[in-house]
Formats: C-alpha cells, sequence, structure tokens
C-alpha cells in the first residue's frame, strides 16, 4: 500500500480562489476586508509569517496594515494599538504576531482584542463558544486540518482519531473540531505511557508535539489517515514533519507532506476568519 497524498497547497488554492470571489461580492456593496497584523521585535520566523500573510492580503484584495514595532515596546503601548485597531472599521481581523518579548504577557495582549476581530481564535470568548459548538472564529490551523479532510472526502464521523499533543494552539482545539464532525477523540501527550499502542487503534491520527519523525510505521493502522501538523528544522537545514513520512506513508492510506500539507492553510483559514468577520459586520450595518 502507498497513501494517497493530501495536498494542503491545491486545497488552499481552491479556498482562495473562493475567498476572492466572495471578495469581488462584497467590493460591490463598498466592503473591503481588512487585516491589521502587529509584530513586536525581529524574531526571523515571524518576520517571514507577517510577510507572507501581507503578501496573501494582497493576492485575495484584502486591505492591509503591518505595525513593526521594536523589541522593547512597552505592554501598555502594544495595547493601546491593539484598543486603537478594534475601533477601526477598515480592520475586520487583528493578528498580533506570536511569540511576544518577554516583558509582554501574551494572554492580556490576546483578551485585550475584540472578539469579532480575534481571527486567530485565542481569545476566551472564542475558545469558549468552540467549546459549547456556537458559532466562533476558529483557530487557523486546527481548522484547516478539518477542511483538509472534509475536501479529501475523508469523513471524521465514527471514527477513532488519536491527537498527539495537547497545545492550546492545536492539540486541545483540533480535539474539539474533531468531536463536532463526530470522531471518537482520543488525546495524547508527553506523559500518554502506551502512545503507540493507542495511536494503532487510530483511524486518524494528527500529530502535533514538535518531535521530528516521532510517529513511526509501526504506530500506524493500515489505510489510518495520518496528519502531519509539526514542522522541525534538521540539522542539515531540511524541513521534516512529526511523522516518518517515508515509512508511514508506505502504511496509511492517506498522509500530509511537510512542507506541503497543513502549513498552506493556516494562512488560508486566517484570510477565512478575517473575510467571515467582514461579512458579519457587513450584517449588522
Amino acid at each position: 500500500m502507498s497513501a494517497q497524498w493530501i495536498d494542503g497547497k491545491k486545497i488552499s488554492g481552491e479556498i482562495r480562489e473562493e475567498i476572492k470571489q466572495e471578495v469581488a461580492r462584497l467590493k460591490e456593496r463598498g466592503i473591503r476586508p481588512g487585516l491589521a497584523v502587529v509584530l513586536v521585535g525581529d524574531d526571523p520566523a515571524s518576520q517571514v509569517y507577517v510577510r507572507n500573510k501581507a503578501r496573501t492580503c494582497e493576492e485575495l484584495g484584502f486591505y492591509s496594515e503591518v505595525h513593526r514595532l521594536p523589541a522593547e515596546t512597552s505592554q501598555a503601548e502594544l495595547l493601546e494599538l491593539v484598543a486603537r485597531l478594534n475601533g477601526q472599521d477598515n480592520v475586520h481581523g487583528i493578528l498580533v504576531q506570536l511569540p511576544l518579548p518577554k516583558h509582554i504577557e501574551e494572554k492580556a495582549v490576546i483578551d485585550a482584542i475584540a472578539v469579532e476581530k480575534d481571527v486567530d481564535g485565542f481569545h476566551p470568548v472564542s475558545v469558549g463558544n468552540m467549546v459549547i459548538g456556537d458559532d466562533a472564529l476558529l483557530p487557523c490551523t486546527p481548522a484547516g486540518v478539518i477542511e483538509l479532510l472534509k475536501r479529501s472526502g475523508l469523513s471524521a464521523a465514527g471514527k477513532h482519531a488519536v491527537v498527539i499533543g495537547r497545545s492550546n494552539i492545536v492539540g486541545k482545539p483540533v480535539s474539539l473540531l474533531l468531536q463536532r464532525e463526530h470522531a471518537t477523540v482520543t488525546m495524547c501527550h508527553s506523559r500518554t505511557p502506551n502512545l503507540p499502542e493507542l495511536a494503532r487503534q487510530a483511524d486518524i491520527i494528527v500529530a502535533a508535539v514538535g518531535v521530528p519523525k516521532l510517529v513511526k510505521a509501526d504506530w500506524v493502522k493500515p489505510g489510518a489517515v495520518v496528519i502531519d501538523v509539526g514542522v522541525n528544522r534538521l540539522p542539515d537545514g531540511k524541513l521534516c514533519g512529526d511523522v516518518d513520512f517515508d515509512e508511514v506513508a508506505k502504511v496509511a492510506g492517506w498522509i500530509t507532506p511537510v512542507p506541503g500539507g497543513v502549513g498552506p492553510m493556516t494562512i488560508t483559514m486566517l484570510m477565512k476568519n478575517t473575510l467571515k468577520a467582514a461579512l458579519a459586520k457587513a450584517d449588522q450595518a
């Protein structure tokens, strides 16, 4: 058996075309979705992410603001900027790039973003709405995982999903979204004693733990769906995921590559959230 690839680039492109069409319709109503991205400091990876987000805004016809602040910016100054963006009518989504410098409390900044502009899906109210199944702007990477499954024709209903990793950014929310899709979910983490045994029971594995090539072929039930959220850089500079791709692909039925799987979906789902926020505001007008 050789697994079919779940092509994140292709699926992401399809969603972006749908967004472009919706942006064109909104333009006729005098509305342009707007995203403000805030970067504090000069973390190289964050610089790349912010550039990519600004470029994607331009491609999709969004209004875009990028605020680059020095690393010594105080928490009060950052909160003042967030408050100003909360009040801007042309900004429908606000994203403060993480991680922040150590002297700034991430939770205070996330809590300060208006819920209706929380396109990262990290605000406690957004998270609470997700937990109880109410409408919410969903965290981008977990929402991207669900889209990959759906658009590949892979139903989670009645399936056993094993999520490896319990972070607030991926592990916890993706487990909730899989339950919303009627999967039975087992969450595993660094203290799970029988991890390979549990993984072998899964119809769907989501690996999001940040350990290179952790998931081996003998962890995977033949024909299972394997979603690799991990992005790790090896000593030789190459990227790899949390799944031993070459070996697992011989056993799995479906698998996401790294790069080119979940990665392209994250920014796309951010744009989808910004569009959703713009539509919600337009409907209130």
